[in-house]
């Protein structure tokens, strides 16, 4: 499926989005006053950004550290065959677990990396042994257990804001 071009953003596009980005719990009435538009301006664009596929979901952020010990860990994999089935399955099973936190197709000598949640060092072995050990079709696998947490965050770099054409479609200082 050919990828579609980035969505033309004006300044408050950008703006109203990054915010967003970083906490979407914000009220229309405080995104409104930081962007310059009202609330009701402000829940149309939010509203045609969902639309448009801009925003795909919204998540609560849950601190792990409030929950008791949590293990997180990095596994780079390489698969043994390497057809497009293989890896449909190996995603397949990245995604339905639940412990399996983010999971990367990467370029380079590892064909994954998976990013792991566990309540304990012995559940994070369990669960390495039952994602990977168990598959016949991963070659080698290696763990990395965090030590510590220095950044984790899903917000996207935005595209440069577009200026508005005019009204005759034509670029600005264009005969």
């Amino acid at each position: 499926m050919p990828e579609s071009p980035p969505p033309r953003l004006d300044e408050i596009d950008a703006l109203l989005l990054d915010l967003l980005q970083h906490d979407a719990g914000r009220t229309l009435h405080d995104l409104g006053e930081q962007v310059g538009l009202s609330p009701s301006a402000v829940q149309r664009r939010i509203a045609r950004y969902r639309k448009d596929g801009l925003i795909d979901r919204q998540i609560a952020v849950l601190d792990p550290h409030r929950f008791g010990p949590t293990v997180l860990a990095t596994v780079l994999v390489t698969l043994d065959q390497e057809s497009f089935e293989h890896h449909h399955a190996f995603s397949q099973r990245m995604r339905s677990d639940p412990q399996v936190q983010q999971c990367y197709r990467v370029a380079g000598p590892w064909d994954y990396v998976v990013v792991l949640a566990a309540r304990s060092m012995r559940d994070c072995s369990r669960l390495g042994d039952r994602l990977f050990k168990a598959d016949d079709n991963i070659r080698r696998y290696e763990t990395l257990v965090v030590f510590d947490t220095i950044k984790t965050g899903l917000a996207l770099p935005l595209p440069t804001p577009q200026p508005p054409r005019p009204q005759d479609g034509r670029p600005y200082g264009r005969p």
